[in-house]
């Protein structure tokens, strides 16, 4: 059963993407009125470039983590089967 959620999960992935490169194109909005840094750029201080992947590491992972969570709760909800482990090893 867990080899039909992947391609599932590869298109709510995909989805999950598109919705963080937003959110974090909106927030870098409230921070600059200019686009968010980039390494290729040659002019940008590292405490710009440093704030800019720090923010934007913290929304992809945030959305990814909560659309993964949500996508494998809806596939256990549909079929029965959780499609991972369920529940972190202890240490």
């Amino acid at each position: 059963m867990k080899f039909l959620f992947l391609p599932f999960s590869l298109a709510i992935g995909f989805l999950a993407g598109m919705i963080a490169k937003k959110s974090f194109e909106r927030v870098w909005g409230m921070i600059d009125d200019q686009e968010p840094p980039d390494a290729e750029h040659r002019e940008v201080s590292y405490v710009k470039l440093v704030a800019a992947l720090a923010i934007e590491g913290a929304i992809f992972r945030l959305v990814k983590g909560l659309v993964d969570h949500g996508t494998r709760r809806a596939f256990a909800r549909a079929t029965g089967a959780w499609p991972g482990e369920e529940q972190p090893e202890p240490e």
